[in-house]
């Protein structure tokens, strides 16, 4: 259920309204737009005790908000999730994240212009990350992707330095002035891994760890979250919702292929989930052409099909010696591939009235 408050509703009046359900046992979060203001009510509101927008609401209570001072109207959430929704949030959320290599500071998620997040998909040596690092910079990424931490499929394979790779990406974020986006995988590390990422990523497999997701929700860094690999889109917000129900409101979907029966890739990456998520959620969306796929020569046809889909940002695997990586190698791309492929993207990006940030 949501509260949409009148066009010239004063502070004193939104307050009333939160105060309100407050005393209702019921929490608001505000939503303050150019032509409006709304106010989504979360909390259980019905004898099925069912989330309010999902089933039976208090009797009177619906007129009861309407007949506050300010308040225009009483909507019913038609979603299960609310805060990831148009319905509340009508206008598109961007996300801004600092970036000491581009003029202004920082960049902008979801805004017109399109974000390259790229680098290995794991801190190996410091060799490794520094030239991965220069190279994707030089080529006009601007955010620096790395795993300290790897969950493995088998218990056996290369799982991650853990501080020493944090260590490593924080170095690389100060020689060449990229911001740094790297997995958080437990609660307990969220803390720690604040202190040397600019973006926390939530992988495939923790979309719905949701201890996880609470406690990211009560940072205030930008998230990205990925897709389970077998996750609907609405099990998707559903996560986002989580991370936004602590407070959260820096989130990020990431389109990164799903688990079919199709056995040519190693995801089937699914393009359409992009236009999907941003007809049903005002959140920012990217896409994981490396993990979407796991072939390094279908990244390059991914990435361009991504940004004509109205993907806000491009995450990518680069590895300096692919052959040789720890961890992914056959989805890495090399540095000359991906120096080829960037003139590609930002062709595309210009035909659909976008840009890259490169400067």
């Amino acid at each position: 259920m949501i509260v949409v408050m009148k066009a010239h509703s004063n502070n004193e009046e939104i307050q009333h309204v939160l105060k309100f359900l407050q005393n209702h046992g019921l929490s608001g979060h505000l939503s303050q737009g150019v032509e409006r203001t709304v106010i989504g009510v979360l909390g259980q509101t019905g004898n099925a005790g069912l989330p309010s927008g999902i089933g039976g609401i208090t009797p009177g209570l619906e007129d009861s908000l309407e007949g506050l001072p300010g308040v225009d109207n009483v909507l019913r959430v038609s979603k299960p999730y609310k805060l990831a929704s148009r319905e509340f949030h009508p206008e598109n959320t961007t996300v801004e994240v600092p970036v000491a290599c581009v003029a202004d500071g920082s960049v902008t998620i979801g805004g017109k212009d399109v974000v390259m997040m790229a680098g290995p998909c794991t801190v190996e040596t410091e060799k490794q990350l520094m030239t991965a690092a220069e190279a994707v910079r030089k080529a006009g990424a601007v955010i620096l992707r790395g795993g300290a931490f790897k969950p493995s499929t088998s218990p056996y394979g290369f799982r991650g330095l853990g501080e020493k790779g944090l260590q490593l990406l924080a170095k690389a974020r100060h020689e060449f002035g990229m911001a740094v986006i790297t997995e958080v995988m437990t609660p307990s590390d969220v803390a720690m891994v604040c202190e040397y990422a600019d973006i926390l990523q939530i992988g495939t497999r923790n979309m719905q760890n949701y201890m996880l997701l609470d406690e990211i929700g009560r940072t205030n860094k930008p998230v990205v979250l990925k897709r389970g690999m077998s996750a609907t889109i609405e099990e998707w917000l559903l996560a986002a919702e989580y991370v936004l129900s602590q407070g959260n409101k820096n989130v990020i979907l990431c389109e990164r292929g799903i688990r079919t029966f199709e056995k040519a890739t190693r995801n089937t990456m699914d393009i359409s989930a992009i236009p999907v998520a941003k007809t049903l959620s005002h959140l920012p969306i990217i896409s994981d052409p490396s993990q979407g796929t796991g072939h390094r020569h279908l990244v390059g046809p991914m990435t361009l099909a991504s940004i004509a889909a109205g993907t806000d940002a491009l995450l990518i695997e680069v590895h300096p010696n692919p052959d040789e990586a720890l961890k992914d190698g056959a989805q890495s791309l090399t540095i000359q591939q991906f120096n080829e492929l960037m003139p590609q993207a930002q062709a595309v990006a210009h035909a659909i009235g976008r840009d890259f940030i490169t400067r």
